[in-house]
């Protein structure tokens, strides 16, 4: 089933794929998809084109009986467009061309469905009605010659595996890589770099911390350090409820690698269980500068980046000198 938005895929996800001529070979000789497989397909090309039409008002008949695959289909032109390259698709099956641009057409056929959300169970119902109305015209057009009837078929449906398996490969590869972006983006949201002033940064944690998180964190605290030239970081830890062994050297090396690019970490909101737990497995505190809570972290910074806090005789206002 296609999309009428239908555009060439650019050969870049084909290489994110690792669809290489080399792989796609490969996966030709895995199929037994062989020369002799080509050339009954090319044979074959003649008869598809007499049934191309035919077939394919059946399949989208077949389509426009069911309320969930029918829902793609509301409107006439798109229905129409649809039905043409649809067509032109399998068409392509027999011609006989099968190097990489045929794999980027079918890889693109799976982005389509990717982006439309066409759930996998109704493009593998597609292909098998296809697979099955085709068969049945092939042994009525060679009834007389059987053994041609099933080479014919079973090179076909050599292809329409290896269809069905770039097809398929480029869902699950999109949907993963969807997933994957979603969740770089939850964790830039889950570990935010603030800037309060002119060469102070805070960087507030909240909840457990992974090796992958901490890694995370680190990156964009110095990637935030560079581009501010900031001098004193704070990092609160009020929110995390659980620090291990491995979480607590990654903070350690956090604060060396922050300490290397001219910046100060003071590392705030150490809860008791945490400290304890530090204590017990024995982590080296004497190279982190800790401060109870957030605020007197903030006026610790302030102290080292020169500040100095007066109250305002009018309790409204307050001036930071």
């Amino acid at each position: 089933m296609n999309d009428p938005s239908f555009q060439p895929i650019q050969r870049s996800l084909l290489d994110e794929m690792g669809l290489t001529e080399k792989e796609w070979a490969r996966r030709r000789a895995w199929l037994a998809f062989t020369e002799e497989d080509v050339e009954r397909l090319r044979e074959l090309n003649k008869f598809a084109s007499s049934y191309a039409d035919l077939v394919i008002e059946e399949l989208y008949n077949h389509f426009l009986s069911f309320e969930e695959t029918k829902a793609f289909f509301r409107d006439p032109q798109t229905l129409q467009r649809v039905k043409s390259l649809q067509k032109a698709y399998f068409k392509g099956l027999t011609e006989g061309d099968y190097g990489l641009d045929y794999v980027a057409g079918r890889v693109n056929i799976g982005s389509v469905h990717a982006r439309i959300g066409l759930e996998v169970k109704w493009y593998m119902g597609a292909y098998t009605f296809y697979m099955r109305t085709v068969g049945e015209r092939i042994f009525r057009q060679f009834k007389n010659d059987l053994d041609k009837a099933l080479s014919y078929y079973f090179s076909l449906k050599k292809l329409a595996y290896l269809d069905m398996i770039l097809a398929i490969e480029t869902i699950i590869f999109l949907r993963e890589q969807t997933i994957r972006q979603q969740q770089e983006a939850i964790r830039e949201l889950s570990t935010p770099v603030l800037q309060l002033r002119e060469g102070l940064l805070i960087l507030p944690i909240i909840g457990l911390i992974d090796t992958q998180r901490a890694r995370q964190l680190t990156q964009g605290l110095l990637g935030a350090i560079r581009a501010t030239r900031a001098r004193v970081v704070i990092l609160d830890i009020t929110g995390v409820p659980a620090v291990d062994s491995k979480v607590a050297n990654h903070l350690i090396q956090t604060v060396d690698a922050s300490r290397l690019m001219g910046a100060i970490v003071i590392v705030t909101g150490l809860s008791g269980d945490v400290a304890q737990a530090l204590v017990t497995i024995g982590v080296d505190l004497s190279r982190i500068r800790t401060v109870g809570d957030l605020q007197g972290g903030m006026e610790e910074a302030e102290r080292i980046l020169g500040y100095r806090v007066v109250r305002d005789e009018n309790p409204a206002r307050g001036t930071v000198r």
